[in-house]
């Protein structure tokens, strides 16, 4: 088994608990490796050393931040993804730093099963493409007014909103940015998108849920300077009046490692601080 490891230097104990984890695999007579200054720091097999389909498992440490980081960093890297949570609890990277030893040996047990996420990409009409596991927003940017946008979906025109933006999540990013914005949650298996505008100026304009294999058509329209594309708060372009920015889903899939031990509607209890009880 060859497990990549990344660990986010800007987190507290993020070298200790590396050094955990390393130490925790070698016993185990698994090869781990990581990227650069980390393989180094850590004196172990950097990762342009393996073939990325070699993979068995990417172990994060960090937070749902540092998963989406190197997703976008290593786009060939494919194997499922165990997040160890070294910050505030996140919903991908949902281990905290208590149970990291016993997950881990679940790993190897094989006390877990992959969930495979869905993944949107993105293009614009001059070839400038992105993809994101969580969401790709449409933003006013530099714009300091609402702007207009108008959305077909599979050539159907569906509205046309005057907000601040647009966002269009998966139901992994659902808990995101589109929930801070007025979107539902979705549950991460479901296969669909939504639709969420951000600040509309009409209160009656809510989010939309669409089903994965539309394409949706975003197309700019105010005359004001261009708005500004993100994928997963990383990659971006802009959009300039009265170009079209296509979203389709993507061939591909964002794989999750899911331990027994743990379970969705935990985190996402924890993580909202929902105090409901059971009666």
């Amino acid at each position: 088994m060859i497990v990549a490891l990344f660990a986010n230097s800007s987190k507290k104990y993020s070298k200790s608990l590396a050094l955990g984890v390393l130490e925790f695999f070698s016993r185990q007579s698994i090869t781990v490796v990581a990227p650069d200054e980390e393989s180094r720091l850590l004196d172990i097999p950097n990762l342009s050393s393996v073939n990325p389909s070699k993979i068995d498992f990417i172990i994060s440490l960090g937070g749902d931040g540092t998963i989406l980081q190197l997703i976008h960093k290593y786009p060939d890297l494919t194997a499922p993804v165990l997040g160890i949570n070294t910050g505030h609890l996140g919903f991908m990277a949902d281990v905290p730093i208590s149970d990291l030893y016993p997950s881990l040996q679940d790993l190897i047990s094989g006390a877990y099963k992959i969930d495979s996420r869905l993944v949107i990409q993105g293009e614009t009409l001059h070839k400038e493409t992105c993809f994101a596991v969580n969401e790709i927003v449409v933003h006013r940017g530099k714009n300091p007014s609402l702007v207009e946008i108008a959305i077909h979906v599979d050539g159907d025109y569906v509205n046309t909103f005057e907000a601040d933006g647009i966002i269009l999540s998966t139901p992994n990013g659902s808990t995101a940015y589109s929930l801070a914005a007025g979107g539902p949650i979705l549950s991460p298996s479901l296969e669909a998108l939504v639709l969420t505008p951000i600040s509309p100026h009409t209160i009656s304009n809510r989010p939309i849920v669409l089903m994965p294999n539309q394409e949706i058509q975003i197309q700019y329209l105010s005359d004001y300077d261009p708005v500004e594309i993100r994928a997963d708060g990383m990659a971006g372009f802009e959009l300039k009046t009265g170009e079209v920015f296509k979203i389709s889903r993507s061939p591909g899939c964002f794989k999750l490692v899911s331990l027994f031990r743990r379970d969705y509607f935990s985190t996402l209890r924890t993580k909202l601080g929902w105090s409901g009880k059971l009666r």
